[in-house]
């Protein structure tokens, strides 16, 4: 091949490579057999840090239980979201960390297993910014009374989280377990091509599609 067309090739494949992003997905399943009947409540959080925090986003989907969630408006709470968070169990919620506490708790009659999925994404995670000096966490608990008093099913007394998930200042996560009745595992995730990615690729495919035609100009050359 003319050395020309090397570098044509070369410069194609540059164009074609897409730049790929996708959430950080984690299934979450707990074993709550040893409470099952027990009238308490759960409570989901996605907050940023004390200091300057990058955008980030978080959804909570494929609810699935045995037990029963009270409805929203029933909530003896009083309240189900607080914050930036948008959407009601068994359904799907979004939480951004807009706001200082962003918040979800509903009172729920415990089966013998409960199940979701957590799924992060957003600028702090696909383009750390490199100056922000704080991170987000998401996280989890479990209580045995309605008032969201008791933790249950965890060894953190304090807070009394099952797990936590930190978005850390480079874009990873690390997951923080404080329950043994809790799984928390990677997701399978396929990535997509983010928009520029895209445009890249089309890019590519166009310098191909000249390429494919190079040989006949030069044909008609000689």
């Amino acid at each position: 091949m003319h050395p020309r067309s090397l570098f044509f090739v070369a410069a194609c494949l540059g164009f074609a490579s897409p730049a790929i992003a996708g959430p950080v997905t984690y299934d979450v399943t707990v074993n709550t057999s040893s409470i099952s009947g027990a009238a308490g409540s759960l409570d989901f959080n996605f907050n940023p840090g004390p200091l300057v925090t990058q955008s980030a986003s978080l959804q909570i989907f494929s609810f699935t239980s045995d037990g029963s969630l009270v409805n929203c408006a029933a909530n003896i709470q009083g309240f189900c979201p607080t914050g930036d968070v948008s959407g009601q169990l068994p359904g799907p919620l979004t939480f951004d960390n807009g706001s200082g506490f962003n918040d979800y708790f509903d009172d729920f009659t415990f089966g013998t297993t409960l199940s979701f999925e957590v799924s992060l994404y957003g600028p702090a995670l696909s383009a750390p910014d490199g100056v922000s000096t704080s991170g987000s966490t998401f996280a989890f608990s479990m209580f045995s009374d309605v008032a969201g008093t008791v933790p249950t099913l965890t060894t953190d007394t304090t807070d009394g989280f099952a797990f936590t998930v930190d978005v850390n200042l480079d874009g990873t996560t690390t997951v923080n377990l404080f329950s043994s009745q809790t799984d928390v595992v990677p997701a399978a995730v396929i990535a997509t091509p983010e928009p520029s990615g895209l445009s890249l690729l089309g890019t590519g495919l166009a310098c191909m599609g000249v390429l494919c035609l190079w040989p006949r100009v030069l044909v008609r050359r000689v």
